[in-house]
Order: C-alpha cells, then structure tokens, then sequence
C-alpha cells in the first residue's frame, strides 16, 4: 500500500481498483469450485489414482491463493476503516502469517504442476512399468515431502522477507522451475511419436497412447493459464523490491489489485480446464451437482 501510494506521486499512471463485489466473488467463486474437485476425487474410488492425487494438490494450492487475497482485502478495508492499525504487533503477525499462505500457494502450485509434469513423463514413456513406479504410497509420499517443504519455506521466506539473500532465490525459483517443466514439455513430445512407434505392435496401443497425450496437453493447458495468472504478479514483486522509486515501475504497480485477481482467476479455471479434459471427472461432478448416484 505505501507503494501504491508513492508511485502515484512519481508516474502519471492511475491506480487501477477491482470493485470489492468483483473481487469477492472471483475469491468465492475459486474456493467453491476446487473444493468441489477435492469432494469429486474423495468421494469417486475410479479417481484414486496419482495423477488426481497431484490433481487435489494443484486444487489446494489454488484454494489457498484466493483465501489469501481475500483475507488481504479484507485486511486493507478494516486498516481503511480504522479498525486495525497497520504497524500494530498483531497487525504485524497477521501480515506474516497471510504472506506465508500465499508464498505457500506459489510453491505450491509450482511443485503440484512439476509432480503433474513427471507423473505425464512416466505414463508416456515408462507406460508398461507405469503402475510399478508410481504407486499410491509413493505418490502420498511426493505430496507430503512437497508440502512440507512448501511450508517451512513459506515460513522462512515471510520472516525474512527483508533480506534480499531471501527474496532472490524465491524470485529465481519461479522462472528456473518453469523452465524445467518447460524442457520436459520439449523432451516429452519430441520423444512421443518414436516412442509411440516402438510400442504400436501392442493391442491397446493406440487408445493408451491417445489417452497418454491427451494427458500431456492437459498439463500444456494447465502450465499456459499458471504463467498467464500468475507472472504479473510475481513480476510486482520483483519491482517492488529493486526499483519502487522508478516511474515505470511504478506505473506498473499501479494495476496491483488486476495482478491479485489473476491469481484468483486461476483457481476458476483450473477446474474448468479439469472437467473439460476428463471424462471420469466431469461425471462425477454432474453425479453430485445433481445428487444421483
């Protein structure tokens, strides 16, 4: 907020509001939706597999990034208000603790779509040995190292926000597994048809590998909307950090509140992009949104 407020004396930008009514129901909206994803795998044993496993995962990071900017919203209006004093010791903690969620959605979503990533490079090309090397047990396991590696460094990194040491690798993580992910994209599908072609003697061939790519362009899809909601955002980081005084990077600020709900779009669309790309999945929702069996 107090670079919010500075930029508008140095850059001729406007700063630009979501209207509250907006933004709380893009907010609800998310948690609603990926809430439903974790009801559709818990309560479908066709869905208790790894792959919706790494799934759940990916919904419980988007759910906690929309609970972030709307306990943050809700935080700036009561400052507005009166209500709390923003350099107050409980104000203070409160701030740490809803920066530790949101640097906890981020690694968390990043991790879910790498975990997503290798589970499609196994299914692709280790397809026979597939349900020897990623079984439930280990894929359980996978999770829960994630998150709580996820959450110590959301708790370090909002103590030590201060500290550039800290907030140069978070920043660096962000592009550096994107790029990872992304040199698996490129390695899967030049490798996809000749290792398509060794296996077309199999009988179920052609369906499984059908399947298998469909599973990879949902992760493309999912991979897209991820840097498309969630760069900008990351990006106000960055500058806020290293260059709050300069007029262009000001004027970039300026558009926070748009960067914030971005985030929250894409706790909407990733379920979208789930009941659109998966068959099993859309049945289950429409089994319960119409309470049949």
């Amino acid at each position: 907020e107090n670079i919010s407020d500075f930029s508008i004396n140095i850059t001729d930008c406007t700063q630009v509001v979501v209207p509250e009514e907006v933004f709380f129901t893009v907010a609800a909206a998310g948690i609603l939706e990926n809430l439903l994803v974790l009801i559709a795998v818990v309560r479908n044993k066709n869905l208790h597999l790894p792959m919706y496993f790494f799934i759940c995962s990916l919904a419980i990071s988007d759910m906690l990034g929309s609970l972030y900017k709307t306990l943050e919203n809700i935080f700036i209006i009561l400052c507005k208000m009166g209500y709390l004093t923003p350099r107050g010791d409980f104000e203070k903690k409160l701030d740490d603790a809803m920066d530790s969620m949101f640097i906890l959605s981020l690694l968390g979503s990043i991790f879910s779509l790498l975990a997503i990533a290798a589970d499609r490079y196994i299914t692709i090309f280790y397809a026979l040995r597939y349900h020897n090397i990623m079984t439930q047990r280990r894929a359980l396991l996978i999770l829960a190292f994630i998150w709580t590696f996820c959450a110590g460094s959301s708790i370090a990194i909002a103590l030590f926000s201060h500290e550039a040491a800290t907030v140069i690798p978070f920043t660096i993580l962000f592009p550096l597994m994107m790029v990872f992910i992304l040199c698996l994209y490129v390695h899967m599908f030049l490798l996809a048809r000749s290792h398509a072609k060794k296996i077309a003697s199999l009988p179920t061939s052609t369906a499984h590998q059908r399947t298998n790519m469909k599973g990879a362009i949902t992760l493309t899809i999912f991979l897209g909307v991820f840097l498309f909601c969630w760069a900008p955002f990351v990006l106000h980081i960055l500058l806020a950090r290293f260059c709050p005084h300069n007029p262009y990077c000001a004027c970039y600020m300026s558009i926070f509140h748009v960067n914030g709900t971005l985030i929250m779009c894409n706790a909407i669309i990733n379920p979208m992009i789930f009941a659109f790309r998966s068959p099993e999945l859309r049945s289950t929702f429409k089994k319960m949104l119409c309470c049949t069996r």
